[in-house]
């Protein structure tokens, strides 16, 4: 491997981009060695200013460009097992943004392929695990000082939604970062899944539902209950709060300013995710990047992916048909089995 980790960065979009800045200006020990995009255009302004980077429409381009030694995804979902596949055909250890695949079936298919290779390549980015305060959060429950969780309470709160988003989405797209903190904090897996939905907030798009009152079951007995609500209007706001049998832990004001004057007092809220969560992106890379150079692969694994792509699927039928819905796992390849 070369003294900076060659990374290939497919998708050069909003998230793309922001990973193509971090590597380049905050992550040690790798550089940007590639970036594919079907947008030419779009991919060459991710990359100005950074020398020998090879641009290219095609992601399979990019895998094979010189001194590509690594890879990281930020593509479209429906892209990701193509891309998944092809990083393993050539043996590049991956760093994959959430959802791994959008849908189960194909979820499942890239846990496959993985496990015949014999080894682990992906890191799926639910970067939540990297956060401080999840990171104390599950410190805490593992301790078990609070004694055994009861209760999971969770707010995901959007500025507003995208012209593209549907009502699945706000299970499929936000609320599977709330599946996957879930299913790691209390290390248990989600059994079943019930969706409410009061009426529409006005500020929501026409046949948009929105918001929604998602709850799950643990298969040790514990209950997680998540809003989300992706046209709140004012800002982006994440907390949970774990329940215990001998206390709670809330989590999710700590980034927050409050600047007082002029006689009042008034709290900063954060805009989008990549505000919020920016210390969790920076820390998650960074692992991925030295773990890659001493050639391992660590963090939430390709089961994790598809956990959660399974989960958020039974979500979706919840929330079509209103009925309490069980989640239907495939049996866990050995090389996923947990440490």
């Amino acid at each position: 491997m070369s003294e900076l980790l060659g990374v290939a960065v497919l998708g050069a979009g909003h998230m793309g981009a922001d990973h193509v800045r971090r590597l380049d200006r905050v992550v040690s020990g790798a550089r940007v060695a590639a970036v594919a995009d079907p947008d030419a255009e779009r991919a060459k302004e991710a990359v100005g200013g950074i020398d020998g980077v090879a641009v290219h429409t095609e992601a399979e381009a990019a895998l094979d460009a010189p001194g590509v030694e690594a890879v990281l995804i930020a593509s479209p979902g429906e892209a990701h097992e193509d891309a998944l596949v092809a990083a393993f055909a050539r043996g590049l250890p991956v760093l994959c943004e959430k959802p791994m695949v959008p849908d189960a079936a194909g979820a499942l298919r890239v846990v496959e392929a993985e496990a015949r290779l014999g080894r682990r390549l992906a890191q799926i980015g639910f970067m939540r695990r990297y956060d401080a305060e999840y990171r104390q959060l599950k410190s805490l429950l593992d301790g078990g000082r609070l004694g055994r969780p009861l209760m999971l309470h969770c707010v995901h709160r959007n500025v507003s939604s995208p012209p593209h988003f549907t009502s699945a989405m706000l299970i499929n797209s936000s609320v599977s970062h709330e599946i996957d903190a879930a299913r790691w904090l209390f290390g248990q897996e989600l059994s079943a899944v019930t969706v409410l939905r009061p009426r529409p907030s006005a500020g929501a798009p026409d046949g948009l539902l929105d918001p929604q009152f998602v709850l799950f079951e643990t298969e040790g007995g514990a209950v997680v209950d998540v809003e989300v609500f992706v046209n709140c209007g004012f800002g982006y706001e994440v907390r949970c709060e774990a329940v215990c049998e001998s206390g709670s832990a809330r989590i999710g004001r700590a980034h927050t300013m409050v600047v007082t004057a002029a006689g009042g007092a008034r709290e900063e809220v954060p805009q989008d995710y990549l505000v919020r969560f920016a210390d969790a992106y920076d820390r998650q890379v960074q692992s991925w990047v030295d773990a890659t150079r001493r050639g391992r692969v660590t963090g939430p694994g390709a089961w994790d992916g598809y956990a959660a792509a399974a989960v958020a699927e039974a979500g979706v039928r919840a929330l079509e048909t209103g009925a309490r819905t069980p989640v239907e796992l495939a049996p866990r390849p050995a090389l996923h089995d947990p440490a």
